[in-house]
Formats: C-alpha cells, sequence, structure tokens
C-alpha cells in the first residue's frame, strides 16, 4: 500500500518556485514517497524537466491538475504533458466563483464531459473544496450532482475529504458513493481546536483507517496527501503525514503485509 502514497505539489508550491523542480523531487523521494501529483509547478516551468525529476527520482505522477480553461483551450497539450509524465488521471481543481451558482455547475459537467469524449483514453476527473455544499441541484448538492454516478457521466471522483468535513459531511459516507471511479483521493487532516483548519494527516480530528479501507476495496490508486496551509517547514509537514499515513495503514486489516 505504501507504493500509492503521493506528495500533492500544492503543499510545497513555494518551495518549487524557490528550490526548483528538480530538488524539490528529489527531497519528496528521500523522504519516501512513490509518487507525486502534478500541480502548482512554478509559472514558466518546462514539462521536460519535471518528466527528467519524476525519472531520476523514480518518482510516478498521481494524475495532474489542470485548469477548466486550460482543458478547454489547449488539450492536445495537456494530453501530451500527461504522456511525457506516464499518467492518464486530468483532473480540474478548482471552479471560479463566477460558476459556482446552478448555470455554471451545469455547464461545468457539460465541459468536462466533452473533454472525457474528446480524449477517451484518459480519466477526467473533478477535485472537490466545500463551497459545492453550498448549492443544491436536481435534488441535490452540487458536487453529488458533478459526480453522479450514472453510466452517461464521464466525470470521475477526486474527493478532498477535508474539504467534505468542511462542508459538513462525514468523509466515509460521501466516498462510498464512488466505487471503482475515484482513482486517486486527497488525504488531509483537520485541526482539533475551534480554527478547524489544515493539518498533518494522522494528527488532526478526520479517522483515516475506514477511509484507507474502503479505498483499498474500492479502486483507489493513489492517495495523494496535501496540506493547503503549513505552520512550519512544509517539508516536515509531508514527513509527518507520510510517517503517520505508513502506520494507519498497518491498521488495515486486508492490506498484504
Amino acid at each position: 500500500m505504501e507504493n500509492k502514497f503521493a506528495a500533492q505539489l500544492y503543499t510545497v508550491r513555494e518551495e518549487l518556485k524557490n528550490e526548483g523542480i528538480r530538488p524539490v523531487f528529489k527531497k519528496l523521494k528521500e523522504m519516501g514517497w512513490a509518487g507525486v501529483q502534478i500541480s502548482a509547478l512554478p509559472q514558466d516551468y518546462d514539462p521536460n524537466e519535471v518528466a527528467l525529476a519524476l525519472q531520476e527520482n523514480q518518482l510516478k505522477a498521481a494524475g495532474m491538475h489542470i485548469s477548466l480553461q486550460r482543458l478547454q483551450e489547449d488539450l492536445d497539450n495537456v494530453v501530451k504533458e500527461a504522456d511525457l509524465y506516464g499518467t492518464k488521471d486530468i483532473i480540474c481543481p478548482f471552479l471560479s466563483e463566477e460558476l459556482r451558482n446552478e448555470a455554471g455547475y451545469r455547464e461545468v459537467k457539460d465541459i468536462l464531459n466533452k473533454v472525457a469524449e474528446q480524449v477517451p483514453d484518459y480519466r477526467i476527473s473533478y477535485h472537490n473544496h466545500a463551497f459545492e455544499f453550498d448549492n443544491e441541484i436536481d435534488g441535490q448538492d452540487a458536487l453529488s450532482y458533478l459526480l453522479n454516478p450514472l453510466h452517461d457521466n464521464k466525470i470521475l471522483a477526486e474527493i478532498d475529504v477535508f474539504w467534505v468535513k468542511k462542508g459538513g459531511q462525514d468523509p466515509v459516507e460521501f466516498i462510498s458513493q464512488y466505487p471503482n471511479r475515484m482513482p486517486i483521493i486527497h488525504l488531509k487532516d483537520m485541526t482539533q481546536d475551534e480554527r478547524q483548519t489544515f493539518a498533518e494527516v494522522g494528527e488532526g480530528l478526520i479517522d483515516f483507517v475506514p477511509i484507507l479501507e474502503w479505498g483499498e476495496a474500492n479502486g483507489i490508486e493513489w492517495y495523494a496527501v496535501e496540506q493547503d496551509v503549513c505552520e512550519r517547514d512544509p517539508f516536515d509537514c509531508l514527513q509527518t503525514s507520510l510517517t503517520n499515513v505508513k502506520k494507519l495503514s498497518k491498521q488495515v486489516s486486508f492490506v498484504q503485509k
């Protein structure tokens, strides 16, 4: 199971800018990560450098976060980049405020399904925050609407358990709607104080063992660990999260040891 743990690069976005892609990837490999999720790269990044950094550190790409705009306007290059990194997972990670309404969510669902139809050899997923729970569409919250697991909906799930919790939902209950429709899940913890902000995995109030158990039984290929805001060095935060999630994985009874 440890070969399914990936560091989400948004956690080290400043380090990528200040230290460089290859040095950051080297640190993550030395830390013990099996992969990285491609996100938050410096604005002028070279995809060939990213591919080299993956190769020289024997890291795998646990999908790519790609903006909705780029999916609409630059899909050919997105696919070339995915091929370069050796991944089939392309994830829409965020929606602008003007799209966070019924008409906007209907438009986004249509756009992502059309993208999926254009590139049938790739998997198109949507990554949630908490704002999707603020709107109701066809009798369900906007996230459930976008990810409705019907045969004609090609949008897969990339559930972020922190934001599900922040939205007032139970993470295990919510993810249970998407068996074999979620190749990647985001593991992120929440502090136990009144702030309910970001914490290292295993240091907060979210119970990850049932999440890992569900994932192993229902097609999760990557557990991407992310911490949006770190109150100490982001590498130290990622190290704590990785140490903890490895310990938690040992509590999953059917994991092969």
